[in-house]
């Protein structure tokens, strides 16, 4: 994956939901969380490992807390997703009660490829609570498009496959489906697990 392109590529989505009303506030630490009033979130439609459809809506009363990415990815993808699970682990013993309430969603942007076993298969490999989901071509690009993700397939690779140029963003939500903050998954699991504490404890 060319992370220079894919974070050239992401600037304009990410530049319209930090300056949604409200979404970039540098208020005191008792304040609005980071994203409040940010344009991102909504009631998509998706499958999960066994193929039954899930509905962001179906996550309401929790903290989800959604990445897009894909399976193939070769370095960015497991390496967001191995910090934000150790982070979500750190959560879960210091604090069980507020880890009970956060839900890891992990959504493929290559569903050609990602079918609901692979994907399922993957989220597995980093924890039992983390939900991997596809669905069609479509029904991602409503879901990204919703969190303003940002992706595209690249050329073909020599061995005859392909790469996905995407966004990188961990999307804290809250129990009504509001954006509350993006994780730093770049900066390491202590890093995740400090922010969720903050927002869920």
């Amino acid at each position: 994956m060319n992370r220079r392109a894919m974070s050239r590529a992401a600037l304009p989505f990410l530049a319209a939901l930090l300056l949604a009303p409200g979404a970039c506030s540098q208020a005191p630490e008792a304040a609005q969380p980071p994203l409040a009033g940010a344009r991102i979130g909504g009631d998509f439609t998706l499958v999960d490992k066994t193929g039954n459809t899930v509905r962001f809506h179906d996550f309401r009363e929790r903290y989800p807390v959604v990445y897009f990415g894909y399976t193939f990815c070769p370095d960015v993808c497991p390496l967001d997703v191995q910090h934000l699970m150790q982070g979500y682990a750190k959560l879960a013993k210091t604090d069980p009660d507020a880890a009970a309430k956060v839900q890891p969603i992990f959504i493929s942007i290559d569903p050609a490829r990602d079918t609901p076993a692979v994907v399922g298969e993957f989220a597995a490999a980093f924890s039992p609570r983390l939900i991997g989901l596809t669905g069609s071509p479509e029904q991602v690009a409503q879901a990204a498009k919703m969190f303003a993700a940002y992706y595209r397939k690249g050329p073909p690779t020599g061995d005859g496959g392909y790469l996905m140029d995407h966004s990188r963003a961990a999307y804290l939500m809250g129990p009504q489906g509001q954006p509350i903050a993006l994780l730093p998954v770049d900066e390491g699991p202590e890093a995740v697990a400090r922010e969720l504490a903050r927002w869920t404890s």
